[in-house]
């Protein structure tokens, strides 16, 4: 039995949702969550369930594991609750999110996805030595101030916005330097909040431009298909529903903001009220309570949250 697709929209975490043990639950209970794990081992060549169910933590850590790691468990959630009969209209997902999101929507095979997002990590990683790149939370402070507080601290360096999450929550990166002075000159004109964070790179920045590079070498080597399901794309907050378009917003968003906020309002906009986060953690979850506490937000990471989520769609008739 399908459940009606009405305004439903899957949202697909992010690096930084990985925890040691996350999909074991699933992989134990559901046969095609099994089956997922074991597809991205052979794709990959090593035990990735192994790291996923067991750490230990500091390897899942690596951004080479972790990218490939959180796309396995969120394709591994995605179809267990395809099996059982619920199906999204619109599909999303945060910067490395976007590769479960076309997985999902039939864009790409899983085993491109999870090599490519193996090497996505990799090239991420070799872009910039470490120490020379940093990112910042700088929190309860609008987009405009924020651009002004990275364009007033650059000083010939890089610092941009790179995650533009909600209106309380937007990620900085660039040069350390740069973004060091921008989170004091945030604090000085009025930020919540503004806090270094313990990243392994500058990510979704001017920065990241070699890893761009190297990354759409790889992805104009694949074979992209029209998306079944519309996905919101990080880098435009606008939909892709051709296999081209969904390949460029793949390649920009690796150097371009994640535009969060408004991707989540174009999917509202589009008559979204219900978004389910498909994968590890609740991050996503999270960010939808800041941009609009009205909407129902659902997640599934393993057996409780699935049968939670299945109940909600029950008992609301879905």
């Amino acid at each position: 039995m399908t459940i009606s697709a009405s305004a439903i929209a899957f949202l697909f975490p992010g690096q930084g949702s990985q925890a040691v043990g996350m999909g074991k639950e699933l992989a134990e209970k559901y046969p095609i969550a099994r089956q997922t794990f074991d597809e991205a081992d052979e794709a990959l060549g090593i035990k990735l369930s192994r790291l996923c169910f067991e750490g230990p933590e500091e390897h899942l850590r690596l951004t080479e594991i972790t990218q490939p790691a959180i796309l396995t468990t969120s394709v591994a959630a995605w179809r267990v609750l395809n099996e059982k009969g619920l199906k999204p209209s619109f599909v999303a997902g945060h910067s490395l999110g976007e590769y479960s999101a076309h997985v999902a929507a039939g864009t790409l095979s899983f085993a491109d996805a999870v090599r490519t997002v193996r090497n996505r990590g990799k090239y991420m990683q070799e872009a910039v030595p470490v120490g020379v790149g940093a990112m910042a939370a700088i929190l309860g402070m609008d987009l405009e101030k924020v651009t002004a507080v990275c364009q007033d601290a650059a000083q010939g360096e890089v610092c941009e916005p790179a995650n533009i999450n909600s209106p309380e929550q937007i990620v900085i990166s660039g040069h350390a330097a740069a973004v060091e002075r921008a989170t004091k000159l945030a604090d000085e004109r009025g930020a919540k909040r503004a806090k270094m964070l313990s990243v392994s790179a500058p990510f979704h920045c001017a920065l990241m431009k070699p890893a761009q590079d190297r990354l759409a070498a790889d992805l104009h080597s694949l074979s992209f298909r029209r998306p079944e399901i519309p996905v919101a794309c990080n880098v435009d907050a606008a939909i892709v529903e051709d296999a081209d378009a969904s390949r460029d917003a793949l390649v920009r968003q690796v150097t371009g903001s994640v535009k969060w906020d408004s991707s989540m309002r174009l999917l509202m906009a589009k008559g979204v009220q219900t978004f389910v986060e498909v994968g590890p953690g609740k991050v996503l979850r999270g960010l939808m309570r800041q941009i609009d506490r009205s909407m129902t937000c659902q997640n599934v990471d393993a057996e409780a949250s699935l049968q939670k989520t299945l109940e909600h769609f029950t008992s609301v008739g879905a």
